[in-house]
């Protein structure tokens, strides 16, 4: 056995090589944020905070990220449940694809949407034909997209959540002579719902700062579809400290998330 003082030593023990390129990658992640903070504008903060521009982004932004989240939610879990549970012939290749938006760019994202979606697209043209339904460049363009990138951290989040939960419960209400329906909303869907949340937080976030499949899908109109990132993007080029200011608002949503996850992923890290 070894003693307790020498396994103390032995993890306190780092080495050169592997301390200094930690200390460059933690640098090379929290200084591009120090400097977003150094370099905010604190004296017109306030002003700029409550201006029309940044509201109006910020409650499109806030509409679509939580319509899209929803949205998910009512596909998501189920997707989820069935790439957990479902015996499926090809289930490798339907999760493969589930995850393909969390690697795709966005905005190849946002022109596949363009051609399934738009008025001549796949499915778009009959919407437009049928029911006079245009969704390219519309504020409900702006949820589709942001559904569309945003889903796979939910399904990921669930499924994981759903292989983890104990079968046993499911079992024990099935020969109780539960429904399959009455067994996932009385006894799965509670077992599973930290990861349900964690994922919808994620899910939410993602959606609230997605650019590449919303410009290009849903274009970039005032009041519209300018969203906080695409406001940050506008605001680049003619007023850099609005820029900046709009970036502290995401930044300080980014943190907020971490923190109500910190239970389930800082925590657990420890």
């Amino acid at each position: 056995m070894i003693a307790p003082s020498r396994r103390r030593a032995a993890r306190g023990r780092r080495p050169v090589a592997l301390v200094l390129p930690a200390v460059c990658g933690l640098a090379f992640l929290v200084v591009p944020l120090i400097g977003l903070l150094v370099r905010a504008p604190w004296a017109t903060m306030p002003s700029r905070l409550f201006s029309s521009e940044v509201g109006q982004a910020l409650r499109l932004s806030l509409v679509c990220a939580s319509a899209a989240t929803v949205i998910c939610l009512v596909f998501g879990i189920p997707l989820a449940w069935l790439l957990a549970r479902a015996e499926l012939p090809g289930r490798g290749i339907i999760r493969a694809l589930v995850t393909v938006p969390l690697v795709l760019p966005p905005v190849v994202g946002g022109v596949a949407l363009l051609l399934v979606l738009g008025r001549r697209g796949l499915i778009g043209r009959y919407l437009y034909e049928w029911f006079d339904v245009s969704l390219p460049f519309t504020t409900a363009g702006v949820i589709v997209a942001e559904a569309f990138v945003a889903m796979p951290f939910l399904v990921i989040s669930v499924e994981g959540a759903l292989r983890a939960a104990d079968p046993r419960y499911e079992e024990a209400a099935a020969t109780l002579g539960a429904t399959g329906w009455y067994t996932f909303r009385r006894v799965t869907l509670p077992s599973v719902l930290p990861g349900v949340v964690a994922g919808a937080v994620l899910c939410w976030a993602r959606a609230l700062g997605e650019f590449g499949a919303t410009i290009t899908f849903a274009g970039n109109f005032p009041g519209r579809t300018t969203t906080m990132p695409l406001a940050v993007y506008l605001a680049l080029e003619s007023d850099p400290d609005a820029a900046i200011v709009l970036s502290l608002v995401l930044l300080a949503v980014s943190v907020a998330v971490l923190v109500a996850l910190r239970e389930r992923w800082i925590r657990g890290a420890v």
